[in-house]
């Protein structure tokens, strides 16, 4: 394997230097400086076989990296920032997402180790690196490498990875605060109502943390996931997952318009990322906002959506755009014009009925007709095999990202009466706070610890 070297102040002379916004040698740990994994993410890594040969020193006193054959700056998105990545970049075409509850009789310095050691190697990763310095062939023949290896001579293929908190993650138990960050808790982070409609998993809804990871190449996704599901062992447990494929929304200009499983383009008016207003009013949780450790951060919701693929493959064309409120071919709104053109809901068809149903589904999502409340959309197709009774188990992975849990909430009660409601049923759900990105030096969620 070619392999790179990241450029240390002390690194021998000729060394390359490591890509645009690439991670540094040196992390933060309780202000002070360290590097690599922490002892317990090493053990992690190192799960089930003993540990007498992994070579610590080597994995956690040195950043020098391994850089995946063909990583190229065109497909890298930087970790560190304002906000977290993965949410306004460019959607990718796959998605790993997982949700995790943290482990029995663990403590704060657990979770804040935890976040570090993720923090480190999904830095890491998003560059097109390995997990951590030692890599998947580096480090003693004796112990398990620290990179699994399979996304070995994969380029960084837009890796982007999110990080987010549930309402769980801050909850008392038995009168004890366990990670002292019950104060903290932001007001608006409770879990969602019950919807009509919902027949949901609890198997496979919520949980403390979760981690979005979306990349270009599937397998540079489920890389990223299954170390850091490693990194986490003893610490955090994995609760549930879902591979998606084939984004159904868009969030910059020169993307097109992506179709569901259904067939009909998803998410025709989604935020842009250069729409800056729209996201300091819809996305981002703003400096007045409380708490302040949420600052630049925002709200992701996950529904897992079940289409009645087979049902709804044997209604009528006519019937479908009715139900959707679209053209299907171009995704014009049925009062006409083009896919961008704005739905006239006062325009008649036919006879003097509404050109687009009352109940259609763009009607009663539409921004105009709920106090201007958007979203930003970015789900992803399914599908989990088959039932077992001769039908597709498909759908859409339904992610959103707003200011506040309440716009989701008041969105889906308008969605009521929605006739898309016959096709579908939600099965799995969960709200998590996405704190800002983290700074060169730090770790995701800090600010909620210094608070």
């Amino acid at each position: 394997m070619t392999t790179n070297d990241d450029a240390l102040p002390d690194a021998p002379a000729g060394a390359e230097t490591p890509p645009a916004g690439g991670v540094s040698g040196a992390e933060v740990r309780g202000g002070e400086a360290r590097g690599g994994l922490s002892r317990r993410g090493l053990i992690g890594l190192a799960a089930g076989i003993g540990a007498a040969g992994l070579a610590v020193g080597a994995g956690a006193g040195s950043a020098v990296g391994r850089a995946r054959v063909g990583a190229s700056e065109a497909s890298v998105h930087p970790f560190f920032g304002v906000h977290q990545a993965g949410i306004t970049t460019p959607v990718q075409d796959h998605l790993h997402f997982a949700s995790f509850d943290m482990m029995a009789r663990t403590n704060r310095d657990d979770l804040i180790e935890l976040l570090q050691d993720w923090t480190y190697a999904a830095a890491r990763m998003s560059q097109g690196l390995d997990v951590s310095a030692t890599g998947a062939v580096g480090g003693s023949p004796e112990a398990p490498p620290d990179d699994t290896g399979e996304a070995l001579g994969l380029a960084a293929n837009g890796l982007t990875i999110t990080f987010g908190f549930g309402p769980t993650l801050f909850q008392t138990g038995a009168g004890e605060d366990r990670y002292g960050i019950a104060a903290q808790r932001p007001a608006a982070l409770t879990p969602l109502p019950a919807f009509l409609g919902d027949d949901l998993d609890p198997l496979a809804s919520g949980g403390d943390l979760v981690i979005q990871a979306c990349a270009d190449d599937p397998q540079v996704a489920v890389h990223a996931i299954r170390n850091l599901s490693r990194i986490a062992f003893g610490r955090a447990r994995l609760r549930w997952s879902q591979l998606g494929f084939g984004k159904t929304s868009k969030t910059t200009t020169d993307q097109a318009t992506p179709r569901n499983l259904f067939g009909f383009k998803d998410g025709t008016a989604n935020i842009l990322a250069d729409d800056t207003a729209a996201l300091d009013a819809h996305v981002w949780v703003g400096s007045g906002d409380e708490p302040a450790w949420m600052t630049g951060g925002s709200y992701l919701v996950a529904r897992k959506i079940a289409m009645l693929i087979e049902t709804w493959d044997r209604v009528r064309l006519a019937e479908q755009e009715q139900v959707i409120g679209r053209d299907k071919a171009i995704g014009a709104p049925l009062s006409g014009g083009q896919e961008n053109t704005a739905p006239d809901f006062a325009a008649t068809g036919p006879g003097g009925a509404p050109a687009i149903d009352a109940r259609s589904h763009v009607r009663l999502a539409h921004p105009d007709l709920n106090g201007g409340n958007r979203i930003l959309r970015r789900g992803y197709n399914y599908v989990d095999g088959n039932t077992g009774l001769g039908r597709l188990d498909a759908g859409l992975f339904f992610l959103s990202y707003q200011r506040s849990p309440d716009q989701f909430v008041a969105l889906q009660k308008a969605l009521a009466t929605d006739l898309l409601a016959e096709y579908i049923r939600h099965i799995g759900s969960g709200v998590w706070a996405v704190p800002p990105g983290a700074a060169a030096g730090s770790y995701v969620g800090a600010g909620l610890f210094d608070a």
